[in-house]
């Protein structure tokens, strides 16, 4: 039976696709009421059923509200699984290993800057090149480094000058993966990358200058160095091309470790190994390795637009403040502990377009931030709004401590690119109040607002089941989309 016939409501914000056949377990969705008739068409649904299926899952197969359908697993899939009898699967975690976002704070009011936005928006796409294959002519990493970048993540780019100590309490987990070994990585990937430290990916990446445009909760918003009006800087990227080739490479692996290990897999975009066999500890070392290589790349760039504001302004960094209020990764498989039925227990859980969400008081959070749970960026698309919230107790009960990570599209990259023929999406975001420059008038088309739901009602369904607490809302001022 299709999975959108075995959907019933759980409660306002939950509902329910019932076990059945090959499924070892229940899938849980997050979703508004009023998106049930549309829900599934992109066959989203069957991923989470398919999720399900494999060995090991511990817990239900979950879709986040910004869920649509991806490669094996949902985007805004989780899944967790047993150590032991669990497996890794590639598909769910993606292609774009690590992509993330990070927020920044500034001294500055947004509204005293606006005329200068131009300048700025300019300077920053001058600074950080953007788009498909996009590369950096100033740093070209050697052998050497690309090893060191794979092991230490933003610790080696602040080591390199960009940046400070202080950035890297704000990463999660300091901005380096453990078990990250680059010898995992293939050449190819590696060559892939040697020049892409510091760049911006195509689709929806972007970086962002925007303002507080209203707090929600005023003693975390003051914790975090917001306060309304301010100016604030979004950073949204990933690991490019080595990430993709990763992905690629451990793919082509599992399909054959599927078979070896004798898994029935209901799609192949699924293919995985068991946790402990060589071919996962394989893959999970070269994701580490790629996700230092993106949390590398988001601090490079962090520098860089840091400099930009500075050059424009003409002040110095310390009047400007740009502090790191946190940078969250998505498209990850993390080995972490867990409760589960009273029991502690150590689990692979797989994060697909979805993002970390800590509650308040978990050890692994930086100690400045414990008490108010880990911050949760969810930006939304070019012209409307984007969310900071704080990870809830209920979302460590729940959902292995993970929220959605977006909007979530409505259309595909092709659709968008249809029904934004004939239109200058420039023009139209001007008309908004936003200054946008991208690599392509392709990629502008492929990220028109309507493209996206609105992040306001994934904010919604996220808040009202008590996963995570909404903070503040940010809307964009000036965008460098990729």
């Amino acid at each position: 039976m299709p999975p959108r016939d075995c959907l019933a409501r759980i409660d306002k914000w939950r509902w329910r696709i019932r076990q059945q056949g090959p499924m070892r377990t229940e899938g849980i969705i997050y979703a508004a009421s009023r998106w049930i008739d549309n829900l599934g068409q992109d066959g989203s649904l069957t991923q989470v059923a398919n999720v399900a299926c494999l060995p090991g899952i511990v817990g239900p197969s979950m879709a986040m509200p910004d869920f649509h359908q991806g490669y094996g697993f949902p985007i805004g899939g989780v899944a967790a699984f047993d150590l032991d009898e669990g497996v890794v699967s590639p598909g769910g975690v993606g292609y774009d290993i690590n992509c993330g976002v990070r927020l920044l704070n500034t001294k500055l009011q947004a509204d005293d800057v606006k005329d200068r936005m131009p300048a700025l928006i300019q300077a920053i796409f001058n600074s950080v090149p953007a788009g498909v294959g996009s590369s950096r002519k100033d740093l070209r990493l050697s052998d050497k480094e690309m090893d060191e970048v794979l092991r230490r993540g933003a610790g080696w780019a602040i080591e390199q000058g960009y940046g400070n100590p202080a950035d890297s309490e704000r990463i999660e987990s300091a901005g380096c993966i453990a078990g990250a070994n680059p010898k995992k990585v293939s050449q190819r990937a590696k060559t892939r990358g040697q020049t892409q430290l510091g760049t911006l990916g195509s689709g929806n990446h972007f970086i962002e200058l925007g303002r507080v445009d209203k707090v929600f909760d005023p003693i975390r918003a003051t914790r975090l160095g917001l306060k309304e009006g301010a100016l604030t800087v979004m950073i949204h990227t990933g690991s490019r091309g080595l990430g993709h080739q990763v992905c690629d490479d451990a793919l082509r692996q599992m399909l054959k470790a599927s078979k070896k290990y004798g898994i029935d897999l209901p799609d192949r975009q699924l293919c995985c190994a068991p946790v402990q066999s060589p071919e996962s500890q394989a893959y999970l070392s070269a994701m580490a390795a790629a996700a230092n290589f993106a949390f590398a790349n988001r601090q490079i760039i962090t520098h860089h637009v840091r400099q930009s504001l500075a050059q424009v302004l003409e002040k110095p960094l310390e009047k400007l403040g740009m502090n790191l209020v946190y940078d969250v990764a998505h498209n990850m498989a993390k080995i972490e502990n867990h409760i589960v039925d009273g029991k502690r227990r150590k689990l692979c859980v797989h994060r697909k377009g979805a993002t970390r969400a800590f509650g308040p008081g978990h050890p692994d959070l930086p100690e400045g931030l414990r008490d108010l749970g880990q911050p949760v960026i969810i930006p939304g698309d070019m012209g409307r709004y984007s969310y900071l919230l704080s990870g809830a107790a209920k979302a460590m009960e729940e959902t292995f401590g993970s929220a959605c990570h977006g909007a979530g599209r409505l259309l595909s990259r092709h659709q968008a690119k249809k029904k934004a023929r004939g239109r200058s999406i420039e023009k139209e975001m001007a008309a908004l109040g936003v200054l946008v420059r991208g690599a392509s008038r392709n990629t502008l088309a492929e990220e028109i607002p309507e493209a996206y739901k609105d992040v306001a009602e994934v904010v919604e369904v996220i808040s009202g089941a008590g996963i995570a607490t909404s903070v503040l809302r940010l809307k964009p001022m000036g965008v460098v989309k990729g």
